[in-house]
C-alpha cells in the first residue's frame, strides 16, 4: 500500500489555558497541561489516524520526551525513524484563551539536529511513499533533501510553510508540488518571493481570480492551498495540472464544529490531506481537500495537538459517507 512519509519535528507541549491571552508584562492565572506535539508529529499522527500507512522521520533526545515520542508512535502504529541527538527533545510553550486562540513559543532542541544526511539514509521510506510531507520546524537542508528525494521517487512533495516566521528559501518552493500556507504564511511568501505586499487578514475577501493569480506567481508549477481558518480554504492549480479537478481554482467551506482549541488544526489538515492523496490517488483533488477541511475542523473540538487528532471512525460517525471513497 502507498504510504505517507512525514519529515519534521516532535515537541513536548506545555499548555497554559486562561480566559484570554496575556498582554506583554502581564501575569494571569490559568490551567496547565502537557502532551505530545510538534508540527511533524502532529501531521504524522493525523495521516495515520486517517488511515494511511505512515512513517515519521525526526530527531529526538535521549530523555523523557524522546521516550514519550517512541511510545506514542508505537501506540499509533507509526513507523518511527529517529536520529538520536545529544540535545534535549524539542519543547513548545502554548498559551490558549477560552475561545481557542493561541500563542506559541518553540524550543527546537533535538529538532535542530535533523540532517540532510539522515534524511537521505531513509531510502526505503521513500520507495513506496505516495506523498512526502515537510514543515519548517526542521533545518532547511533536511527539508529540501526530503522534498527532492520525494520527487525522485515519484511521490508528491507537500510543503507546509509553517510556522509563519520561518524563512522559505526559493529552493524549497522549486522542489514543492503542493504548498499549504495559511493566510498569514501566504502573505509572507508573496512579500518574499513575488514582491506582493498585503495583509493576511485581507485574503479571505480577495476575489478568486486575483488570489489565483497570486498563487500562480508564487508556485507556477504546482498546487497552492491557502487555509483560511473558519472560512475554509482556497485551492489553486497550475495550468494543465488540475489533479483531477475540473476548475483551476475554487473555495471549499469549513465544517461547522464547536471549536475549543485550534492549536493543531493546520497540522490536522495537512496530515489528512496527505492521507487522502495516498489512499485514493485517482480521486479528484477536491475530495482530498474536503476530507482535510472536515478532519481539521473536528480536531478543534478536543484540547491538545497530536492527542486531538480524530480517528477515521470518528470522522465517519460525525460526517457520514462523505469519506467513504477516501
Amino acid at each position: 500500500m502507498a504510504s505517507v512519509l512525514v519529515i519534521g519535528s516532535f515537541n513536548v507541549d506545555h499548555v497554559w489555558t486562561s480566559d484570554r491571552l496575556p498582554r506583554p508584562g502581564e501575569t494571569l492565572s490559568g490551567r496547565y497541561s502537557t502532551g505530545p506535539g510538534g508540527k511533524g508529529f502532529n501531521q504524522a499522527v493525523a495521516a495515520r489516524r486517517t488511515g494511511a500507512v505512515t512513517r515519521f522521520v525526526c530527531a529526538l533526545g535521549g530523555d523523557g520526551g524522546g521516550d514519550l515520542a517512541r511510545a506514542l508512535a508505537a501506540e499509533d502504529g507509526l513507523e518511527l525513524r529517529a536520529l538520536r541527538s545529544d540535545a534535549p527533545t524539542g519543547t513548545a510553550g502554548i498559551y490558549l484563551d477560552e475561545a481557542g486562540g493561541n500563542s506559541i513559543v518553540i524550543g527546537a532542541g533535538a529538532n535542530g539536529d535533523l540532517s540532510a544526511e539522515f534524511v537521505a539514509a531513509q531510502a526505503h521510506a521513500f520507495a513506496d511513499a505516495a506523498v512526502v510531507v515537510a514543515q519548517l520546524e526542521s533545518p532547511t537542508a533536511a527539508v529540501l533533501e526530503g522534498l527532492r528525494r520525494a520527487r525522485a521517487a515519484g511521490a508528491a512533495a507537500l510543503l507546509n510553510p509553517a510556522p509563519a516566521n520561518a524563512a522559505v528559501a526559493a529552493e524549497l518552493l522549486a522542489a514543492t508540488d503542493v504548498l499549504t500556507p495559511n493566510e498569514t504564511e501566504f502573505a509572507g511568501l508573496l512579500a518574499r518571493h513575488a514582491g506582493i505586499r498585503l495583509d493576511g487578514e485581507d485574503i479571505v475577501a480577495t476575489p478568486d481570480d486575483r488570489l489565483h493569480g497570486w498563487c500562480r506567481a508564487l508556485l507556477p508549477h504546482g498546487t497552492v492551498i491557502v487555509t483560511l481558518g473558519g472560512s475554509g480554504c482556497f485551492v489553486s492549480h497550475a495550468d494543465g495540472l488540475h489533479r483531477g479537478d475540473e476548475a483551476a481554482c475554487y473555495r471549499l467551506p469549513a465544517a461547522q464544529v464547536r471549536a475549543v482549541d485550534t492549536t493543531g488544526a493546520g497540522d490536522a489538515f495537512n496530515g489528512a490531506l496527505a492521507a487522502g492523496m495516498a489512499l485514493a490517488p485517482a480521486a479528484p483533488f477536491a475530495q482530498h481537500v474536503r476530507l482535510a477541511t472536515h478532519y481539521a475542523a473536528l480536531s478543534t473540538e478536543r484540547p491538545g495537538a497530536a492527542e486531538a487528532m480524530p480517528s477515521a471512525a470518528q470522522l465517519r460517525e460525525r460526517f457520514g459517507d462523505l469519506f467513504s471513497a477516501a
